[in-house]
């Protein structure tokens, strides 16, 4: 079975991270990327049972990762079975793509990381007028390896097979 870690990046961003963090129970892990919040980000993050370390100027994801891992005491599959999900901490799991992601964690055609499909998910976001779909999926479940990222995202790729169900973005707190 594929194991997932969530990956978040955040900035004082107490008052919305628990609404993230909820939805992520398809998730094996939980890993926190502190920027520096000055608000209860950080309390918040480990009541949840998150991992959190801080930010460092340069850092890749992968850097991130095996941080966390090397200063973890729980075991972990190989890096070969590791995955990421990357979100921003306004943004929630509906209930149906947390199904898809137990459905896909327990499919038998996993191959090695570096062979292995990506990802995309699509994003409704919340505005003043109501929900407002974005057009084109974003690539947000990627193999450990993966290696082409924009700044806190995987780069989005045309060729990522998309999961079912969404990411909810909430502007408003």
């Amino acid at each position: 079975m594929a194991s997932v870690t969530a990956l978040l990046h955040t900035e004082n961003d107490a008052l919305r991270l628990g609404r993230a963090l909820e939805t992520l129970y398809a998730c094996d892990a939980i890993l926190i990327v502190d920027h520096g919040s000055r608000d209860a980000t950080v309390r918040v993050a480990r009541e949840y049972g998150a991992k959190v370390v801080a930010a460092a100027p340069g850092a890749s994801p992968e850097d991130y990762l095996r941080t966390a891992t090397a200063n973890s005491t729980h075991s972990r599959q190989s890096a070969s079975s590791d995955w990421i999900l990357c979100l921003d901490p306004r943004e929630s799991l509906t209930e149906k793509l947390a199904a898809s992601l137990f459905e896909w964690k327990s499919e038998s055609f996993h191959t090695r990381a570096n062979e292995a499909p990506i990802f995309s998910v699509f994003v409704r976001q919340e505005t003043a007028q109501g929900w407002m779909q974005i057009p084109a999926p974003q690539t947000r479940l990627v193999p450990h390896t993966w290696n082409l990222w924009n700044e806190r995202f995987p780069v989005n790729d045309a060729s990522a097979l998309a999961l079912e169900g969404e990411l909810l973005r909430f502007v408003f707190p």
